[in-house]
């Protein structure tokens, strides 16, 4: 029989090698054909006598990236279609038939009574990983890029074919729930010393030793199919066990604060899995997996951390009527931090960059950061020797512009004040050749006018990248009203090259993610004024989904930063455009206090020497409040509420004001940007899952207790007047070919 994923040999040794090989895609995923061919392949090598054992493996350079999460939306859709057509009976007893029969192809493998081997050639995620566990036998190929592990926690899911139960019943519960809760894949080497695989061999020997295991008498019988089998930390209610769970569920409540369903579900399948039989724990496991898929954060999750990361990544945004650009040679102006780090990711990734600052020392500072972190990844063991010596030739650094005049892309991060970057745009132009594209970083200043200054506004773009540039995945583009489809699509190449997610914004103060971002912020300074406890602040935002505190945040960004910033707009805008109370405790805070954020070590918290503690809250902040409220008069889910609606109610105004155009890049630029609440799939997927119309009241209801910054915009009250949504009113375009 023929497989289209799939192809079957059955060689003289009676050995089935089933490699997987989907056509036309670079990577195998789990989807709905490949399911159905492998239950095929199962029955018939089982029931075909002259099969000895099957060898799984595959033709791609990886072995498989995880489950079509689009399928999974669709059975979210069909589950929705049902409901209202033959009620929630129907429709449930559909999801779990339709999600409980991967795990049982899964089990029929385990159970075929034939040995099957899994030849792990590469990167095994999510089901991918879960159809090894499955097999008798696993042996990876020598790779230190080779990562396996079960991810799905990350997009609001969790393993639902066998990976609750299998994890646990090979691994001891502490690494097990580490592997499952959080979600991170492991070296093939970690895998080997935790039992998920049981060799690692020269790729070029992989079958064979799949093979050989086969020939030299392996066993098709699970662990924890044969009698006597002991779970590896011990039963659940052991002292070991005793010791595991009450101590698991306090640091589940501690990272999660109870917001993910798939967290709580994982802690769930595993202690009830552990007492029961395989097969009952797994029916376990797929009903819980059903009840999670049902949840609003999974179809949220999905939505935003997947399918629109993926449509985005892959130039959704991208003008269709420029060919494809590659950029190969980078000039950053300005070697501070920003710069430095900016360098760093482009030479990172191939491309031969000119670092350019007022003199050659401080362009040197700027290539020393790259050293400094590429020795840090060295010794992390994430880089090898020789990649520092390789990254640091394709960095330049020198004070001397005329290094512009091979570039292809410049990207000016100088400081934060027009007058500095008109004079560096004046400089630069005099080097440039015809087609170069010239960008800014700034972070907050208008496109449209930093390009007066520039000769060819088509060719001018603005480039915001987030701090740290090492870690942050999103980067900003913004057009500005001259901004022409060339300038877009080599900014969005270049994102691409550099491994980053972008997103497309038009022109505004602030753009889209510091617009918001300013919102939380200034909420949290507001609560301080109103006398909240600072430690109620910042633990009431980390309990509504927010990975920083606002007075943290604060302190990271730099406290005499905002002080600048806001300056600036009042000088820009007028003395209306900010609160003279917020920056009046600025003032106090840094010009009489100097006390200016994590960088010189004083904020709104104390920092202690590097490895010398943790840092704490300053115990004059409430010296600097008019007054202390009693916290247990305050209402913890207001003060929740009003982190996550001020920032919505911020994006929906930059889709009235025409900065974000596709409800995609809000949703995915507020989680990647600035860590909006993960679950809840960002800060217009927010108010689309909450209704517009309960939206809108819950704003009202704020507004009234609060002020106008919670008012919603008219397009919001309209939209909950027509019962309207995001993505249904601002349907997302399709991805570029």
């Amino acid at each position: 029989m023929s497989y289209k994923n799939f192809r079957v040999e059955t060689n003289s040794d009676g050995i089935a090698l089933v490699t997987w090989d989907i056509p036309g895609r670079s990577m195998n995923v789990l989807d709905e054909t490949s399911t159905s061919e492998l239950d095929a392949i199962v029955k018939a090598t089982t029931a075909d006598a002259a099969v000895k054992g099957v060898v799984i493996t595959s033709a791609k350079e990886a072995f498989c990236a995880g489950a079509d999460l689009s399928m999974l939306e669709g059975m979210n859709q069909a589950y929705a279609k049902l409901f209202k057509e033959q009620g929630e009976t129907a429709a449930n007893q559909m999801l779990f038939d339709q999600s409980r029969r991967f795990s049982q192809v899964l089990r029929s493998i385990e159970t075929s009574g034939k040995p099957w081997a899994a030849a792990i050639n590469g990167l095994a995620l999510g089901g991918g990983f879960e159809i090894t566990l499955c097999c008798h036998y696993r042996v990876a190929a020598e790779n230190p890029k080779t990562r396996l592990g079960l991810p799905e926690v990350k997009v609001g899911l969790f393993p639902g074919a066998g990976g609750t139960q299998r994890v646990p019943r090979l691994v001891p519960p502490q690494d097990a729930m580490t592997i499952l809760l959080k979600g991170d894949p492991v070296t093939v080497e970690k895998a080997k010393a935790l039992n998920l695989i049981h060799a690692i061999v020269p790729a070029a020997d992989l079958i064979k030793a799949a093979k050989d295991w086969i020939k030299g008498g392996g066993k098709a019988v699970a662990p924890w199919d044969e009698k006597g089998f002991k779970l590896p930390g011990g039963p659940v209610f052991s002292k070991a066990g005793m010791m595991m769970f009450p101590a698991g569920n306090a640091i589940y409540r501690r990272e999660t604060y109870d917001n993910y369903p798939a967290a709580r579900a994982i802690m769930s399948c595993v202690y009830e899995g552990l007492q029961l039989p395989i097969d009952a724990a797994l029916r376990v496991e797929s009903r819980y997996f059903t009840s999670v898929l049902r949840s609003k954060e999974a179809a949220a999750m999905i939505r935003s951390l997947f399918l629109s990361m993926q449509e985005l990544n892959k130039g959704a945004r991208r003008p269709k009527n420029v060919p494809p650009t590659k950029v190969k040679k980078i000039a950053v102006i300005g070697a501070g931090f920003m710069g430095a780090s900016v360098g760093y990711v482009s030479a990172r990734a191939g491309l031969d960059v000119v670092l350019i600052d007022r003199d050659q020392e401080s362009a040197d500072k700027g290539k020393a950061h790259a050293q400094k972190v590429i020795e840090e990844q060295i010794k992390k063991g994430r880089a090898k020797p020789g990649d520092a010596e390789a990254l640091l030739a394709r960095i330049t650094a020198t004070a001397d512009y005329a290094a512009l005049r091979d570039v292809d892309l410049v990207i000016e991060a100088v400081f934060e004040d027009r007058k500095v970057k008109a004079e560096t745009f004046a400089k630069a132009q005099e080097y440039l050749k015809p087609d170069v594209i010239f960008a800014s970083n700034t972070s907050t200043l208008p496109i449209t006018s930093l390009a007066e200054s520039f000769k060819d506004q088509g060719k001018f773009v603005g480039i915001h990248f987030f701090s740290p540039v090492e870690k942050m995945m999103l980067v900003e583009i913004i057009l500005g009203k001259n901004t022409g489809d060339v300038a877009l699509a080599t900014a969005l190449d270049y994102v691409r090259q550099i491994g980053k997610t972008p997103i497309v914004v038009n022109d505004s103060r602030g753009f889209f993610a510091n617009r918001c971002v300013g919102r939380y912020v200034a909420e949290g300074n507001e609560m301080f004024l109103e006398g909240v406890p600072p430690a109620m602040i910042e633990n009431c935002a980390k309990m509504a989904g927010m990975p920083v505190g606002p007075l943290s945040l604060s302190d990271e960004v730099a406290l005499d930063l905002g002080l600048k910033i806001m300056k600036a707009t009042e000088a820009d805008l007028g003395p209306n455009a900010i609160n003279p109370d917020q920056k009046k405790l600025m003032v106090e805070m840094v010009e009489k206090q100097g006390r200016l954020g994590r960088k010189n070590s004083k904020g709104f918290y104390d920092y202690p020497e590097r490895g010398k503690g943790q840092k704490s809250l300053w115990p004059g902040l409430s010296a600097l409040q008019p007054k202390q409220l009693d916290p247990d008069t305050l209402d913890v889910e207001e003060l929740k509420q009003r982190f996550l609606v001020v920032q919505a109610v911020e994006a929906a105004r930059t889709v009235e004001d025409h900065v974000i155009t596709d409800p995609r890049e809000a949703d995915v630029g507020s989680i990647l940007g600035f860590g909006f609440a993960p679950f809840t799939g960002g800060t217009l997927s927010y108010i689309d899952f909450m209704g517009t119309k309960k939206f809108v009241e819950l704003c009202h209801k704020l507004e009234a207790k609060y002020g106008s910054r919670f008012t919603p915009p008219k397009l919001l009250e309209e939209m909950a007047a027509k019962g309207e949504t995001f993505y249904g009113r601002f349907a997302p375009k399709k991805a570029a070919a």
